[in-house]
């Protein structure tokens, strides 16, 4: 589960029914559609699907609204997993200042050896480590593993 999502990501989903899927399935393929667009895609009237939208904002389930770039554009960032053990039960505490790391693109948490997994983007390999060095810094972490991610096969 996503730290950013919190504890009322199952039960918001819980409350999604049909209407709201559908629509949420829509703006994952093109998050940019007019509202009116979106409610002919969904078969409902302008309204409705204005409705609808503002509580999914308001709600949380739909949290941001995001652009993807062209290949080219997208090749020219470095991205990484990054692996965070940390000490103590600081772990909310930690979160909360990788999240404001302009860097830190995803973070969840994960059971097993390592207690959070970030996502790292940069436009250079020189911005991963500065970005890693102050990660690194944070009170609480106590070891990291990072891999970078190269070809992306989907």
């Amino acid at each position: 589960m996503s730290i950013r999502q919190g504890s009322l990501y199952s039960v918001r989903m819980q409350r999604l029914d049909e209407l709201d899927r559908a629509m949420i399935a829509e703006l994952r393929a093109d998050a940019r559609l007019p509202v009116s667009e979106l409610a002919t895609r969904v078969h409902v009237s302008r309204a409705t699907a204005h409705h609808r939208l503002s509580r999914l904002v308001r709600e949380g389930v739909i949290r941001r609204f995001t652009v993807e770039v062209e290949d080219d554009l997208e090749q020219q960032i470095v991205r990484a997993v990054c692996l965070i053990r940390v000490t103590g039960t600081a772990s909310r505490a930690i979160a909360r200042k990788l999240v404001a790391l302009p860097e830190v693109t995803d973070l969840h948490t994960t059971n097993g050896k390592w207690d959070l997994v970030a996502q790292v983007s940069t436009t250079s390999l020189g911005g991963l480590d500065d970005a890693l060095k102050r990660l690194r810094q944070i009170d609480g972490i106590d070891t990291t593993e990072t891999s970078i991610l190269l070809t992306r096969l989907t």
